[in-house]
């Protein structure tokens, strides 16, 4: 498994595109080989892929506009083949079926998602707290995804503080979706003042051995640090110690 940066951390570093220039900059001065792009100003494919070229970074995994996923996927599909992505994801469940009507959705995404397949790359949905509620039959929103896609045709972007703020345990999570992690979230919660926040991995209480643990055997290949929320600290800096923390646990 190898380490990434998930640059959402660093989004407000990305609003323009000589800023976004020297954010993948400073994410590979950090030592990180990998990036996850979200959250960042417009660009074109092109541009993308010579500035990665640049920096000896390689995108595995983006957060695209849901809309263009759905009714713009031919485009989609070539951007990410230009500038090396073979993971294609949404950051969340868009806001028309967050009622949430997980079978709306499966209507809506599933014919982008087997074209993406079928042109050799993956469709990849981010979660959040809300998929683990439970409905009266005791089935969460999450298992309801996985069972409305087959798994070439959907995989998991298993983000650690979520599973955990939405009351699971995320190395258990990343074990049922074994075969369909490819990447995960790696994001920590400590408890400052009695409520969760965000933390540098190794700073808060997930228990990262286990996701690991459950990772490897699920067949992830990126592990890709992310921190929505610095709670002021530089975001630069957090990525840093997550990077070294990361080493300090023999991967790189």
């Amino acid at each position: 498994m190898r380490t990434g940066a998930q640059l959402y951390t660093v989004r407000d570093y990305c609003k323009d595109l000589d800023g976004f220039s020297e954010t993948l900059k400073k994410v590979a001065d950090i030592g990180y080989e990998f990036v996850q792009v979200s959250g960042t100003c417009p660009f074109e494919a092109e541009w993308l892929k010579g500035e990665l070229a640049k920096n000896g970074l390689k995108c595995v995994l983006t957060h695209t506009d849901p809309d263009a996923v759905r009714n713009d996927t031919a485009a989609v599909i070539e951007n990410h083949k230009i500038f090396g992505s073979g993971l294609i994801g949404i950051g969340a469940m868009p806001g028309g079926f967050r009622d949430p009507d997980y079978d709306a959705f499966a209507a809506a995404f599933k014919p982008a998602a087997k074209l993406i397949a079928s042109k050799g790359l993956y469709f990849m949905y981010h979660n959040h707290q809300f998929e683990f509620a439970k409905d009266e039959n005791g089935v969460t929103g999450i298992e309801k995804l996985a069972e409305a896609f087959l798994p070439e045709e959907m995989g998991f972007t298993v983000d650690t503080y979520w599973v955990q703020f939405g009351g699971g345990d995320p190395a258990q999570w990343i074990r049922n979706l074994k075969g369909r992690v490819p990447a995960i979230h790696l994001k920590d919660m400590a408890i400052v003042e009695n409520k969760q926040r965000m933390a540098v991995v190794g700073e808060g209480n997930i228990n990262f051995s286990r996701v690991l643990y459950e990772a490897e055997n699920a067949g992830t290949e990126y592990l890709l640090v992310e921190q929505d929320d610095c709670s002021g600290e530089d975001p630069f800096e957090c990525l840093k110690r997550s990077f070294r923390r990361l080493c300090s646990w023999g991967l790189e």
